[in-house]
C-alpha cells in the first residue's frame, strides 16, 4: 500500500539553534555598561550633572541590551510584547509629565 505523504512531511522540524555566541556578546555588553556606570560614580572627579547623564544613558542602553539579547525581542513573534512595553513607556512618561505640572502649579 503506497503512502500519499511526501518525504518532507516525515522529517522532523528543526529549529534554528542560536548558540552561546550572542549570549556571550550580550553579557559582555552588560558588564561593560555596568563598569562604565561604576567608574563614573567611583571616579568622583566628574561633574555631578554629567554623571547623571552617563548613568541614565547606560541604563537606557542596558535596557535595550537586555531586551535584545536576553528577552529575544529582536526576533519575530514579539509584536504584542513590544507594543505592551511601548504603551508602558508612554504611560510612565505621561505620569512624569503630569507630576511635573502638578508640582509647578
Amino acid at each position: 500500500m503506497a503512502s500519499n505523504h511526501s518525504t518532507e512531511e516525515q522529517r522532523p522540524v528543526r529549529h534554528k539553534v542560536e548558540g552561546p555566541k550572542k549570549h556571550i556578546i550580550g553579557f559582555i555588553f552588560s558588564v561593560l555598561l555596568t563598569l562604565i556606570a561604576f567608574a563614573a560614580v567611583a571616579g568622583g572627579e566628574i561633574n555631578t550633572d554629567f554623571i547623571y547623564i552617563i548613568l541614565i544613558g547606560c541604563a537606557i542602553l542596558q535596557v535595550f541590551v537586555q531586551m535584545a539579547f536576553w528577552m529575544h525581542m529582536k526576533d519575530r513573534g514579539h509584536t504584542w510584547a513590544i507594543i505592551g512595553i511601548l504603551f508602558g513607556v508612554f504611560v510612565v512618561f505621561t505620569c512624569v509629565i503630569m507630576a511635573e505640572y502638578w508640582a509647578w502649579w
